[in-house]
């Protein structure tokens, strides 16, 4: 894991964690995030009303929790991979491949996208590593985890063109044209040798 320190948490379950009954459109269900101890990420759990009021008090803690409303999942839909990718594609890939060198463009892009109301800002919390924070996408539920880089204000200007930027070319940064080098000229001019001169000379040079 990068220091970066961002995840993209999969989509909402379709039933309670707890007790296993499936949500119905327009539940109220509470998520949780939790430590995984396999990696160092984080697991997603979902729940009804009941089921998290029925976890015992000994239960692990979760590190963040919030309510919200079940959306049933709409059919797949067909990606056309001529169109150009959304700030949400995009920063979803970003998150995927986390890189530290685009965590100033991966807040930016969810700060964009929230006031956009596509994300929402369901929890923040203070890591070592900075500010944690908790978006959810509103229709899918997928969750991401987006560190605060805290970005100079002397720094945001270059950040939000690097967004323009990947957003105009498919969520990739164009590779820089380096300028043609031309051969370096010589002062001074060759002087070419002619086969009847060069005769000339050795015989002179004989006598």
């Amino acid at each position: 894991m990068a220091l970066a320190e961002s995840w993209h948490v999969r989509s909402r379950s379709r039933e309670c964690a707890a007790t296993q009954q499936p949500f119905a459109d327009g539940d109220t269900i509470i998520t949780a995030l939790f430590p995984d101890p396999e990696s160092s990420g984080y697991l997603r759990r979902d729940y009804s009303p009941e089921g998290w009021e029925s976890l015992p008090a000994d239960a692990e803690t979760p590190f963040s929790f919030w309510k919200s409303r079940y959306a049933a999942p709409g059919g797949e839909q067909t990606v056309n991979p001529m169109e150009k990718l959304s700030a949400e594609e995009i920063l979803r890939r970003l998150v995927d491949e986390d890189k530290e060198h685009t965590e100033n463009t991966r807040y930016i892009l969810a700060v964009m996208l929230e006031r956009q109301k596509l994300l929402r800002e369901t929890d923040n919390q203070r890591t070592p590593n900075g500010i944690l924070r908790v978006y959810e996408h509103r229709k899918t539920g997928e969750v991401y985890l987006i560190r605060d880089p805290d970005i100079p204000l002397a720094e945001v200007e270059a950040v939000q063109n690097e967004v323009v930027v990947l957003l105009e070319n498919n969520g990739e940064l164009p590779e820089p044209v380096m300028p043609e080098v031309e051969p370096a000229a010589t002062d001074e001019p060759q002087a070419e040798v002619v086969g009847d001169e060069s005769e000339e000379a050795s015989e002179e040079a004989k006598a």
